[in-house]
């Protein structure tokens, strides 16, 4: 009989694990690797079938950006939603490695964030179409897992296009 009540029980704990690990995974899972070339990324994307490239512009000791990987990029279903659609890349606005934009222009990371993109507080959220354009800037942490999904499905609808962000919201708390 005790054997009996140690396979359950190491069942039940497996069992356990595997659920909790559904509800929340890694944050490091919501990123894809990259080799720092844009352009080269944007190739990727549209050979992916992706809506376009995420960016999120972090800083190592910022509050906000730990708060959003540990809240928000850590979902199974954000993670699943946005590799789905999205490319998506850590940028270190202190950083000092090699980079290529879109365009082909190689910089650090530093530069693209602070004098390409104008990153002075973190986090920031930038999304790009196929093209390298900008399409979608978010600066903050978003206020949850909601706001960020909607964030997201903005650009893959393509009500960006239409209307800015907070109308956006607005329509879908309705």
């Amino acid at each position: 009989m005790t054997q009996y009540w140690k396979i359950l029980w190491a069942c039940s704990l497996l069992l356990f694990m595997r659920v909790g690990s559904a509800e929340a995974a890694g944050y490091d899972a919501f990123f894809d690797t990259s080799f720092g070339d844009y352009s080269e990324e944007l190739v990727r994307a549209r050979e992916e079938g992706k809506k376009g490239i995420l960016l999120f512009f972090e800083m190592k000791d910022c509050p906000f950006c730990h708060r959003m990987k540990e809240t928000v990029l850590n979902q199974l279903q954000v993670q699943q939603y946005f590799k789905k659609h999205f490319l998506s890349f850590i940028v270190d606005i202190e950083g000092g490695l090699d980079i290529t934009d879109f365009s082909g222009k190689e910089m650090t990371q530093q530069d693209f964030a602070q004098r390409q993109n104008r990153v002075r507080a973190t986090p920031v959220i930038q999304i790009y179409d196929l093209q390298g354009k900008r399409v979608v800037r978010f600066t903050g942490a978003t206020s949850g897992v909601e706001e960020f999904m909607w964030l997201g499905e903005y650009v893959v609808s393509g009500a960006y296009k239409e209307m800015p962000f907070v109308v956006y919201k607005r329509q879908r708390r309705r």
